[in-house]
């Protein structure tokens, strides 16, 4: 079983979700005593969310690295990035190490495409649903059409994460929120909507949505425990 390696911290909340899934996951193929070879490099989230309300992404790039350099020092055959936003970086981050680093908008873009869908919403941060590191590449790479949601939606979206999700705070009236956001992309074409910051499955669930939902968080550690058991 290879060694994954999890850049994580961002937030904690859902890094948590990571190693359950992980495990649970190698439990269930592998036998029940079976867990997750894996290492955990955890930032503290306060000093990356001031970096990129700030937006030094040259200074996360560096902390990123440094992350991968470590945690591939430290054995890891495989690497995760446990959030979405960070993807930016994430083609500087693999060329930093020699390990392969499992892009989270691959795996998400692999599943939507096996279930037959073409055009999708998109929901997370301001950062993955405005700039193009993560959309782009669900488009010019897996030929996926991108639709995210109106300027005053994508600010709700935001910043339920950072004031809420983040902070391990669910509440009512934020999936309700959520539920609005989402009908209105299905109204806008999508087909199924991807959940494209890795707390959003904290509050959203299957129930929430008229189309189907892909939850970046399960769908990106899933693909690690097929890279990690892969002959």
């Amino acid at each position: 079983m290879r060694m994954i390696g999890l850049i994580g911290g961002m937030s904690w909340e859902s890094s948590a979700e990571y190693y359950r899934i992980l495990n649970q996951g190698i439990r269930a193929r592998c036998g029940p005593t079976a867990s997750a070879r894996c290492i955990l490099w955890s930032f503290n989230f306060a000093e990356i969310e001031d970096l990129q309300h700030r937006g030094d992404w040259a200074g996360l790039e560096r902390l990123m690295v440094d992350a991968a350099k470590r945690l591939e020092t430290g054995g890891a055959e495989v690497l995760l990035i446990c959030t979405n936003t960070m993807h930016r970086m994430a083609d500087a981050v693999q060329s930093a190490v020699g390990v392969p680093l499992l892009h989270i908008a691959d795996a998400t873009a692999d599943d939507v495409k096996a279930a037959g869908f073409n055009k999708v919403g998109l929901l997370g941060t301001v950062f993955t649903m405005e700039q193009d590191f993560y959309k782009g590449r669900l488009a010019q790479r897996h030929g996926l059409e991108v639709i995210t949601p109106g300027a005053a939606d994508r600010e709700t979206v935001h910043r339920i994460i950072y004031e809420e999700l983040v902070a391990g705070l669910v509440l009512t009236a934020s999936r309700e929120a959520y539920r609005a956001v989402i009908a209105r992309l299905v109204e806008d074409g999508a087909e199924a909507i991807i959940l494209g910051c890795t707390e959003i499955m904290l509050l959203v669930q299957p129930e929430d949505s008229a189309v189907p939902l892909f939850d970046t968080t399960a769908l990106h550690a899933n693909a690690a425990i097929s890279m990690a058991i892969a002959e």
